[in-house]
C-alpha cells in the first residue's frame, strides 16, 4: 500500500574488520561519498543521516560501544524505490562485497519501519528498531526487507 503520509525508514549496520582509515577498509571508505550521492539522486529518496559537514556520517556518535560498528540511516518514499537503489545500482556491489570489509554479526543487520512523512528517524530509534527485530522478528513496528508490512500493519 502506498500512502504519502508515511515513508519507509531504514537503518543498517556493519561491523568493520578494522578502523575506517585502514588500508583494508579503503575501498569501502572511498565509495561512501559516491554511493551516498547516488542515493540522494535516486527516485524515491527522501533523507539520509549526514555528519555536520554533510558527509557520510562516519563521525556520528552511535549508541554502539564498539567503534567498528558503522551505521547508515535513510528514508525512502516506498519499498520499490528503496529496493531499486539497494539491489539495482552500484550499492548492490557493496552488499555482495561486505565480507571484504565487515565481520559477520549475529541476527539482522538491517531494519525497516514506517515513519510519518517529514519526521526523520534518529540513530537511537534505528538501533531500537533493529533490537526489536532481532528480539521478536518481523512485526508492523520493525521488519526485514523480506517480511514487509504496510503502513497499517498488514503483512505483505
Amino acid at each position: 500500500m502506498k500512502n504519502n503520509l508515511f515513508h519507509i525508514a531504514q537503518f543498517n549496520i556493519i561491523k568493520l574488520k578494522d578502523e575506517l582509515d585502514s588500508p583494508m577498509i579503503l575501498e569501502f571508505k572511498d565509495f561512501l561519498a559516491p554511493v551516498n550521492k547516488l542515493a540522494e539522486k535516486s527516485p524515491g529518496f527522501i533523507w539520509r543521516l549526514k555528519d555536520d559537514g554533510g558527509g557520510s556520517a562516519t563521525n556520528i556518535e552511535t549508541p554502539y560501544k564498539d567503534k567498528l560498528i558503522f551505521v547508515n540511516l535513510s528514508v525512502w518514499l516506498n519499498f520499490e524505490d528503496l529496493e531499486n537503489y539497494v539491489y539495482r545500482t552500484v550499492h548492490g556491489y557493496f552488499l555482495k562485497s561486505r565480507k571484504k570489509w565487515g565481520i559477520k554479526m549475529e541476527g539482522y543487520q538491517s531494519v525497516l519501519w514506517w515513519k510519518q512523512a517529514g519526521d526523520h528517524p534518529t540513530v537511537m530509534e534505528g538501533k531500537t528498531k533493529l533490537d526489536l527485530l532481532n528480539t521478536i522478528g518481523s512485526s508492523p513496528q520493525a521488519f526485514s526487507i523480506n517480511e514487509k508490512y504496510d503502513n497499517i500493519g498488514i503483512k505483505l
